[in-house]
């Protein structure tokens, strides 16, 4: 399992971990909603926001970029 390291000051506090790499983006259409998104990707939406620890899915905006498939950065491992 991989981990998404977002605060440098807390990563700096913590063992090394493998981050999620994004490899598939999209831009947030008018009306959508993080749920919507995630179902027409086909992902659970807990792995949806796990891809996109720090979106605020009650301020969606247009052309907003959101990831819809990540990867460990892990030498060797896809």
């Amino acid at each position: 399992m991989c981990l998404l390291v977002v605060a440098v000051t807390l990563a700096d506090a913590l063992p090394p971990a493998s981050p999620l790499v994004c490899d598939k983006v999209y831009g947030v259409q008018e009306r959508e909603t993080c749920f919507a998104v995630s179902q027409a990707e086909g992902l659970p939406l807990k792995k949806f926001l796990r891809f996109n620890p720090n979106i605020n899915c009650n301020n969606l905006f247009i052309g907003q970029w959101v990831c819809l498939h990540a990867r460990c950065n892990t030498p060797g491992v896809s």
